[in-house]
Parts: C-alpha cells; sequence; structure tokens
C-alpha cells in the first residue's frame, strides 16, 4: 500500500474505493499509510444490494440483470464512485466471498474494477480460500494492479 501512496501522490491523483465483498478492507489498509490523506477522498461500502443503487447509483436493471456479483456491477461502482467522490481514480470490488453459492455463482468469484482517465479496466477472479482469505487477496491483487496501470500511465506521459 505504501508503494501506491507514494505513486499517487508523485502523480498528484486522488483515489476512492466502493467496496461489497471487500467490506472497507481496501479503505482499511491505504488509511494504514502516514500522508494518505492527500491522495485518498473515501469509501463507500455498499453491502447490501440497495445501497448499491440508492447510494452509488448502481442502475437498478443491472442488478436485476446482471447480479450483484457481476463485471457490470462492478464497473458502475467504479465510475460512479470516481464521480460521486470527484477523485481520479474509482476502484471497486464486488462477489462472492463465501462460503455458500450466491446468485447462482461459486464462493470466490470477485469481479473488480478500476476507473481512470475516463476507461474502465474489469478484472475476474477465482480465488480459494476462507473469506477473509478472499477479502485479503482481492485487496492485495488490486493494490499491485493499480500501481501497475499508475505506473504505465506515468512513464507514457
Amino acid at each position: 500500500m505504501k508503494e501506491l501512496v507514494t505513486l499517487l501522490r508523485e502523480c498528484n491523483l486522488t483515489i476512492a474505493s466502493c467496496e461489497s465483498l471487500s467490506g472497507g478492507l481496501f479503505a482499511a489498509k491505504l488509511v494504514e499509510i502516514p500522508g494518505v490523506s492527500s491522495v485518498f477522498v473515501g469509501s463507500v461500502v455498499t453491502y447490501a444490494t440497495r445501497i448499491k443503487h440508492e447510494v452509488v447509483y448502481v442502475k437498478q436493471n443491472t442488478i436485476d440483470e446482471k447480479g450483484v456479483v457481476s463485471a457490470e456491477v462492478a464497473n458502475e461502482m467504479a465510475e460512479n464512485i470516481a464521480a460521486l467522490m470527484k477523485s481520479d481514480i474509482g476502484v471497486s470490488f464486488t462477489g462472492n466471498a463465501g462460503p455458500d453459492v450466491m446468485e447462482g455463482k461459486p464462493a470466490g468469484l470477485v469481479y473488480s474494477s478500476i476507473f481512470y482517465k475516463g476507461k474502465i479496466v474489469s478484472y475476474e477472479d477465482m480465488i480459494s480460500g476462507t473469506r477473509n482469505e478472499v477479502r485479503n487477496q482481492i485487496v492485495d491483487l488490486m493494490t499491485q494492479r493499480l500501481i501497475t496501470l499508475i505506473s504505465k500511465e506515468k512513464q507514457n506521459g
């Protein structure tokens, strides 16, 4: 996380998160880093389906047609949190941490997205482990993905 915060600061970027499956873990790990307030705008934990729609404005028909465990919902969460928080980057996490099947989708199925510079990058991962192992692994994966994406943009000017 420290590398991510340093990179965000160097690039003068802000970030916000919209978290369901991760339950605020990304934000919690981010705020462990001193000085993060210069780059972290805020987070919304949208654990209940209705909060995704009512607070972060995920379209109800997206939820109804695709389910909350979907790339489409993750994409809307990332884009909408960036707009809501007026941040340069929006990141989102949704999925099924388990232990049971949800919406016919297996435990460990995770969708996450990054909204940055008007584009969405989305990911689908199948992660094995306990609920907390799934949550920790996806937060660590997303952190590395953000570092890679921002570093590439920084190199390209």
